[in-house]
């Protein structure tokens, strides 16, 4: 059947043809107005390349709907903005025909179209949409449908049956059906009507906010309610609290839901007053069964445990649970989904989720960040190549301080080595192994192991630190190095700072220190990534560390907050030893252990504590002011010479 149409209407000068099935000519052309391929009848232009969907050229001029009251949507020719326009219902790009309201809410043609027959209660219409079984798709391994979500309610389609527009915008049925207004307890002045969230309101019991989608909403309250937290119970029976429903309401106080023992203020929760029981409202309806890409088993919600001991975080877990079988696990419901693989900025290399650690594997027990024991008959992060161990929640407590890794992304990607080394030949050695001939990377000349000491100060050229001990020197007299710093790797990953790409050693730049913030030269450590240079002094700082000013190992820990045994200044970031109630500060933690200074003639050493109790000896001798007794001083033994590290320091750096 063949048909004209007039085309003024379309903004078409020729008439139009009336096409009932595809042609040749059609198969291959694209509606002017929705930019889609034309599938159903259409109409087309026998004298030049346009074409329309039927239902494209029918489209009104203007569209009132229930779901936006407030004003019409109206048809224009293209987007009414100067940048992109993307429809509010699939949020794909709007390149051709979109309809517009001046609330900012757009959609393309077949969006309007499809919304209207919804909201009209028109289902009929949508009967040339097929609707879809998820359960079909779902066991054909349809790895598009695990992610995809609901327009209106947002939870994954799987739930239920669905439309699904060849534009790729989904609906569940059931949300096509939900009446248009509600009464709700929480909300008694005014009924909820449903309607499109243009005005970005947040949800009152999830306080989530939603660019797009349907809610149940007062505008003149400003009071809006999510789909699926409208249709929330406000009293339930939980099988974790037998004796008394559980009743929704808004968290006021502090009240630790059982389940995943976190407050959120403000926030509504199932709770029983009298029992002072509360639970989350996502924590009150747990699938029965998830499945974690991380695990090979799907997991089973286990109710009524009054308490257990976590099997993925070694933490106590309570009334909740979800257990697999196979594996004799027992987890909190939000260690299903901790990552497998994450990295740290304290350590270079991946670190590994595991259930627990063979007796063997682990030599070093302490927590790599609050150096508690871990427990390595349960759950915790763990490198087997560098007996790196860390808790689960210590390594995952701050969002911004750790990375998920695919396994995907591990191959080549932490394979450098970070002991490239510096020395490029070995020429000769001694009885005992030691290198007493070098040719080192940064030198054109061979170097050669000396213990005689200098009587003029000699510094390294290396950190540019005096030379009190046994040095490499060049066979020319042109350069000097401690003999450590002659071993520094030219390639080294620093825990304390941001970037986790490995840092080259680098010469020959007049550099300020981005850590200690010193003009120096020498050696240093570069970042490429943030072009930053750190010197050899702060380098060798590491994150667990022995000093010889404590009996026992110190860890960093970015929450200690005290007094430093050193300067006796109060920092919140600190060394700390989990033994006693000692701190100690970065800086004074990269105190040189011996220097000089350029008003004494002997070496100077640091010292920890007064060893006179006589008041005249707790003077500095450089200042001529007080010093507390207790706090670390440089002293020399031989002259009873003592003074503040800050200003033996102070004025050596300003030596040069």
């Amino acid at each position: 059947m063949d048909m004209e149409m007039e085309s003024q209407n379309l903004e078409h000068i020729h008439p139009l043809v009336f096409n009932e099935e595809q042609s040749n000519e059609t198969k291959k052309a694209k509606c002017s107005r929705c930019g889609e391929v034309v599938s159903d009848p259409s109409f087309s232009c026998g004298e030049c390349e346009f074409s329309l969907h039927k239902k494209c050229a029918e489209a009104p001029s203007k569209i009132d709907r229930p779901y936006h009251h407030h004003h019409p949507l109206v048809l224009l020719p293209e987007s009414p903005y100067v940048g992109s326009c993307y429809c509010d219902f699939c949020y794909k790009k709007c390149d051709f025909f979109v309809y517009h309201c001046s609330c900012g809410l757009d959609f393309h043609i077949k969006c309007a179209l499809f919304t209207l027959s919804i909201a009209e209660q028109k289902l009929q219409e949508l009967n040339h949409i097929a609707t879809k079984d998820p359960s079909v798709f779902l066991e054909e391994g349809n790895k598009e449908l695990e992610n995809a979500k609901c327009f209106g309610c947002w939870l994954p389609l799987g739930e239920s049956r669905y439309f699904s527009v060849a534009c790729g915008f989904n609906l569940h049925i059931k949300c096509a059906e939900l009446p248009h207004e509600i009464n709700h307890p929480f909300h008694k002045e005014h009924p909820l009507v449903l309607q499109f969230n243009i005005k970005r309101f947040s949800c009152k019991i999830c306080e989530e906010t939603r660019p797009r989608g349907f809610l149940y909403c007062c505008s003149a309250c400003s009071f809006a309610l999510h789909i699926k937290c409208a249709q929330q119970p406000t009293k339930i029976n939980h099988l974790s609290h037998r004796r008394h429903p559980l009743v929704l309401q808004l968290n006021s106080g502090n009240l630790l839901c059982k389940t995943c023992q976190e407050t959120q203020h403000e926030k509504f929760v199932y709770c029983c007053s009298t029992c002072n029981f509360s639970l989350h409202t996502e924590c009150a309806f747990l699938p029965p069964i998830v499945k974690d890409k991380n695990h090979q088993h799907p997991f089973t919600l286990f109710q009524g445990q009054p308490s257990f001991v976590c099997n993925a975080c070694g933490l106590e877990g309570n009334y909740i649970a979800y257990i697999c079988s196979t594996c004799n696990l027992m987890i909190h419901t939000k260690c299903i989904s901790i990552p497998l693989i994450i990295g740290v900025r304290r350590h270079y290399h991946p670190i590994y989720h595991n259930y627990f650690i063979s007796e063997n594997e682990s030599k070093i027990r302490d927590c790599s960040f609050c150096d508690v024991e871990v427990n390595i008959d349960y759950g915790s992060y763990y490198c087997l190549r560098c007996n790196f161990i860390a808790h689960v929640k210590c390594a995952t407590k701050y969002r911004d301080r750790y990375y998920i890794i695919e396994a995907k992304d591990i191959a080549g990607n932490h394979d450098d080595d970070l002991g490239v080394n510096p020395i490029t030949c070995v020429i000769e050695q001694n009885e005992s192994g030691e290198m007493t001939r070098i040719k080192h990377f940064s030198h054109a000349h061979d170097l050669i192991l000396s213990d005689n000491v200098m009587e003029n100060d000699i510094t390294c050229d290396g950190c540019m630190l005096l030379i009190l001990d046994s040095f490499y020197c060049c066979t020319l007299q042109c350069n000097f190095f401690h003999k450590v710093c002659g071993k520094s790797p030219r390639k080294k990953h620093l825990w304390f700072h941001g970037c986790q790409e490995l840092h080259i050693l680098v010469v020959g730049y007049l550099f300020k220190c981005s850590i200690c913030e010193y003009d120096c030269g020498g050696f240093s450590y570069k970042c490429n990534k943030f072009n930053v240079h750190i010197c050899l002094q702060c380098s060798v700082i590491d994150y667990r560390t022995k000093h010889p000013g404590h009996q026992h190992p110190i860890l960093y820990n970015r929450n200690q907050h005290g007094r430093c045994n050193g300067c006796g200044e109060t920092w919140r970031s600190q060394f700390s030893c989990k033994h006693c109630d000692f701190n100690l500060d970065f800086d004074c933690s990269r105190l040189r252990l011996t220097t000089r200074h350029k008003r004494h003639e002997h070496p100077l050493a640091l010292a920890y504590q007064e060893g006179n109790d006589y008041p005249k000896y707790h003077y500095c001798d450089l200042c001529e002011k007080e010093r507390d007794p207790n706090l670390w001083f440089y002293h020399c033994a031989i002259c009873e010479f003592s003074a503040h590290p800050n200003c033996v320091l102070a004025i050596y750096i300003d030596k040069g």
